[in-house]
């Protein structure tokens, strides 16, 4: 049996599946975030009353996953309320189990990579738009690995001709996150992006900066195929522009010889974190 805890901003998803059947979850529990210690032991009673022989943790970040620091395993530098500086690993270890810890993104990435919208490729690029950005980068069927974990949704980007909005990221205002976010495109137009008609110019712009993203990506990491999801992504609207986009921006300096097979959705949708974790899981029990 494999485990996998999903933990985010909002809610910590921990799940059991065979290892024989990863995709197929025998049972899960949805734990509210908050304290920390009660959190860690609800987990602890989840696992303790579902033994498992390895588990795979996508955590909300910033987490720390160098293996050489002193810090290894904690949450850092988060506004979550008594998450910062955590060691979440080093609670998780009473569990007594091989753990392989990493980005709730980065195991969305792997997620879909092992069973999702990027399976039959070795190099992929996973990008989820929501109420922020993330992302993560698989090459040769790897985690790409790192000092730090990657931020590629905070990257810079060229401003449209036109576009005055002034980005919502506290950090760097117009980053990636800053224009195209749920909570950007709530700022830009009032209105709450599930009640935005497919129609409106505002997907037009949103499409522009995710195909410019969709380039740095291919330019930087010369993946296979870029999966998007998230809930802004649930617009499939978007995607045809996106493509379209793209070929304007790339400019003929990297052919793709089927884009629409490769700017593709998210085909776990919102699974992809928790069948992530269990794959990771997989991963780590087999030793690699």
């Amino acid at each position: 049996m494999l485990g996998a805890i999903e933990a985010g901003g909002t809610k910590i998803i921990c799940a059991i599946a065979d290892e024989n059947n990863v995709t197929e979850i025998i049972d899960e529990e949805i734990i509210e975030t908050g304290d920390p210690t009660r959190n860690v032991e609800a987990i602890i009673q989840f696992f303790t009353a579902h033994p498992v022989q390895a588990i795979g943790v996508g955590s909300f970040g910033p987490i720390d996953v160098d293996r050489h620091s002193e810090t290894y395993g904690y949450i850092t530098n988060t506004p979550k309320s008594g998450w910062k500086n955590f060691d979440f690993l080093g609670a998780l270890k009473k569990l007594a189990v091989p753990i392989y810890w990493t980005t709730d993104v980065n195991a969305a990435a792997f997620g879909e990579m092992a069973y999702g919208a990027a399976r039959q490729t070795k190099n992929s690029v996973y990008l989820t738009v929501g109420t922020g950005v993330g992302g993560g980068v698989i090459l040769n069927n790897e985690i790409l690995p790192g000092k730090k974990h990657l931020e590629i949704g905070h990257i810079s980007i060229a401003r449209r001709s036109g576009d005055s909005f002034e980005g919502v990221c506290p950090y760097h205002d117009d980053c990636l996150e800053g224009l195209v976010s749920g909570p950007a495109i709530y700022k830009r137009t009032g209105i709450k992006g599930t009640e935005i008609g497919p129609e409106d110019a505002v997907w037009d712009t949103v499409a522009y900066y995710l195909a410019e993203s969709c380039v740095n990506y291919a330019l930087s990491f010369a993946p296979e195929v870029i999966v998007l999801g998230g809930g802004v992504m649930h617009q499939k609207q978007l995607f045809p522009f996106i493509r379209n986009y793209y070929l304007q921006v790339m400019n003929e300096y990297m052919s793709v010889a089927d884009l629409e097979s490769f700017i593709v959705h998210s085909e776990l949708n919102n699974r992809a974190g928790i069948i992530g974790g269990l794959a990771l899981a997989k991963k780590v029990l087999g030793g690699e």
